[in-house]
């Protein structure tokens, strides 16, 4: 892969060397920039201002160190996954410190790579994203900010067009890997509960669902966040499985290949 703009350097990753820590700590380390900004290549600006107001977010508050922007579902995204994303990116911008832990809980740290920047300055003195990380390197990272004293801002301004139709299997392979990521960074998560705040989402579009007459997308729903949990739970437990059956429920492979 190359650019045909001379400002743009291109440096490509084999897939079986990517982590999701680790290939965005080299990309981090390439920069003298005094901001760094991650994407992934399925994010689509909705328009020209994303930067502009990603940027913006650091102007908020002296203590912001990371800011995230909203992710809108595909106009053709089912109406479970466009609930889901005005769940989790509403069109109103926060500013998140650690004084939020108690009554956010693990959404204090929650932040998405997806669209992202990061100040760097405070992104070395935290030491980067840690790796090797199967998943969850930005909540990971936020987490370091947040109890650094530092804070997380999402600007619901800057969007991007962003979502996934899963399967039940690519619920249940996704959520394992989740389970794996929380359990091997155990000192971030273990006391701060993701399955209650899950929980709670889920009985809420469900009830929403069936307000709306969508009785068979509840009840397809319900199903699908039976194999999360299973999936999140097996992933907890990930160290006492054999690594035949790590294989058959990761959804990241390569991951397993390396010395974890």
């Amino acid at each position: 892969m190359e650019s045909n703009d001379p400002k743009i350097e291109v440096y490509p990753i084999a897939k079986k060397d990517f982590d999701h820590g680790h290939t965005r700590a080299y990309g981090a380390s390439l920069s003298k920039a005094d901001y760094v900004m991650f994407m992934t290549q399925d994010a689509m600006p909705v328009d020209d201002r994303l930067t502009q107001e990603l940027l913006k977010g650091f102007m908020i508050d002296p203590t912001v160190a990371i800011v995230y922007g909203r992710q809108l579902a595909r106009p053709d995204a089912d109406i479970t996954e466009k609930m889901t994303r005005i769940h989790s990116y509403p069109d109103k911008s926060s500013l998140k410190t650690k004084a939020d832990l108690e009554q956010l809980g693990i959404k204090t740290y929650f932040c998405s790579d997806v669209c992202a920047v990061y100040d760097k300055k405070v992104y070395d003195e935290l030491g980067g994203f840690v790796y090797p990380t199967i998943f969850n390197e930005d909540m990971i990272m936020a987490s370091k900010v947040i109890q650094s004293d530092h804070s997380v801002y999402y600007a619901a301004d800057a969007k991007v067009i962003h979502s996934h139709s899963y399967t039940c299997k690519q619920q249940f392979v996704r959520n394992f890997d989740l389970g794996v990521s929380q359990k091997q960074y155990h000192e971030v998560f273990e006391n701060i509960s993701s399955e209650k705040e899950g929980a709670g989402y889920a009985k809420e579009l469900i009830v929403t669902l069936c307000k709306k007459m969508h009785f068979a997308k509840a009840i397809y729903f319900a199903w699908q966040c039976g194999f999360r949990l299973a999936g999140y739970r097996l992933g907890l437990h990930y160290d006492k499985l054999s690594k035949k059956m790590i294989l058959r429920c990761t959804m990241n492979k390569g991951y397993w290949d390396k010395e974890v």
